[in-house]
């Protein structure tokens, strides 16, 4: 009798419970028989916190370069799609939420020496080195701005050139092409695109890209920003990553702030960064399988 009463009493209990929701309660009682059944998605989800823990930056990974970077991890794996992906990102807490803010810092000088357009927006490569984007940004410091040159490079978007200065001059860009040189004398002979802006129309820096045997090429006339959208999508997902929501800049010294910046192209971006365009590889991993290749073939 008792044994009734209390069946009836859960019966009561459960139709409360349905009707407050409100789900089925055939719906209810599914849950209450697999809710301790493991997850079948516990094993990615601890593989996407393990890439994530990996790097400082990778919190920001969207569900592309999250499903790249499992696929790299262990590339006998069976990995989901896309999709599958993003819906285990969203219930773990991973989501990311991009916070861009652009500003332009392109002075022109119309009465400057112009030189051609050699890339016309075609900003793919077949080779190393052999087409490049130039362009400054700026971040505030709490002793004024820091100034960022980097040179990208169209194959793979490695960064063979990078240099900063408190001052926005033509040495800054000069500086940034020597280093480039230094580091990769295969740069010889390359393209490098850049704007308008009064750096890259200046003697020095003509008299640099000569030294070092590099064609130049810039913006159409009326400097339109997307004759360098790829230059400026690299600065805006550098300070995503690195900037937005994770420092605050007028905190810190230009020296705190070159190092962080170093760090983040010269360590991260070229070795270890993700990148959908290059088929889920970091730069240097895509270059060095395309030299292995010609070695293969020779």
């Amino acid at each position: 009798m008792n044994e009734r009463r209390t069946a009836t009493g859960e019966g009561e209990r459960s139709r409360f419970y349905c009707s407050v929701l409100p789900v089925s309660r055939q719906g209810f009682y599914c849950f209450l028989k697999r809710r301790n059944t493991p997850w079948k998605y516990e094993d990615i989800a601890d593989k996407m916190c393990a890439v994530v823990a990996e790097e400082e930056w990778n919190d920001t990974y969207g569900r592309s370069r999250m499903h790249d970077a499992l696929k790299l991890k262990d590339p006998e794996a069976d990995i989901p799609g896309e999709r599958t992906v993003y819906r285990i990102m969203e219930r773990i807490g991973l989501r990311h939420r991009p916070q861009r803010k652009p500003n332009g810092i392109t002075k022109t000088d119309k009465n400057a020496r112009k030189s051609d357009d050699l890339l016309k927006r075609d900003f793919r490569s077949e080779k190393p080195l052999q087409k490049c984007i130039t362009d400054i940004t700026d971040i505030p410091t709490k002793v004024g701005k820091l100034y960022v040159s980097a040179i990208f490079d169209c194959f793979d978007l490695g960064v063979p050139g990078l240099s900063m200065a408190d001052k926005m001059r033509a040495d800054l860009c000069v500086s940034t092409v020597e280093n480039a040189h230094k580091a990769f004398p295969g740069i010889e002979k390359a393209i490098l695109h850049s704007d308008r802006g009064s750096q890259y129309t200046g003697a020095v820096y003509r008299a640099a890209l000569a030294r070092c045997g590099i064609v130049q090429s810039m913006n159409s006339d009326g400097g339109r920003c997307h004759d360098n959208a790829r230059c400026e999508a690299m600065w805006a997902r550098m300070k995503e990553e690195l900037l937005y929501g994770r420092y605050d800049t007028k905190k810190m010294t230009i020296s705190e702030r070159k190092t962080l910046i170093w760090r983040y192209f010269i360590i991260y971006w070229n070795n270890r960064r993700i990148c959908t365009a290059n088929g889920g590889l970091p730069p240097m991993v895509m270059g060095q399988q395309y030299y292995d290749s010609l070695g293969q073939d020779a």
